[in-house]
């Protein structure tokens, strides 16, 4: 695999568990409450949130990253 195809898929993994495992700690705390079965609810909510937000970050990344380039007319590197 190419060093820098290898690096976004790693990047889709990292980004995609940072921000997932702090989002749906939020909406299920909101949803739910902390409650006696937060912890089981918001893994649950973080490893369905997971398989489908890694795949999103894959693909959308690059778009994101013309199209704020384009917005701020700037050529991303």
């Amino acid at each position: 695999m190419h060093p820098q195809k290898k690096f976004h898929l790693v990047f889709s993994l990292v980004m995609g568990a940072m921000m997932i495992f702090i989002m749906t700690f939020v909406i299920t705390l909101v949803n739910v409450g902390f409650g006696e079965h937060f912890v089981q609810t918001w893994m649950k909510a973080f490893g369905i949130a997971y398989v489908v937000g890694v795949p999103v970050i894959f693909f959308l990344a690059p778009v994101a990253r013309k199209l704020t380039g384009k917005l701020l007319g700037v050529n991303p590197a």
